[in-house]
């Protein structure tokens, strides 16, 4: 799976579970009430306000360790 801001936060979980640890830790928590939220994870940091999006895009790869 490629990790972009395109891709589905519930298909980015359900392939890598920890990632929502990663990205809790950045003030981008992207399970409400046991659920994922619905929608990209361009469109998730958006709403939390990420000022640099690629570049936790890339955090997040290296801390899943996937190119």
């Amino acid at each position: 799976m490629d990790i972009t801001l395109d891709v589905n936060v519930d298909a980015l979980l359900e392939a890598y579970p920890q990632a929502a640890g990663f990205l809790a830790e950045h003030h981008v928590v992207c399970i409400v009430c046991g659920e994922p939220y619905w929608g990209t994870l361009g469109e998730l940091m958006a709403s939390k306000g990420v000022a640099d999006p690629e570049a936790l895009v890339q955090g997040l790869r290296d801390h899943l360790g996937v190119a």
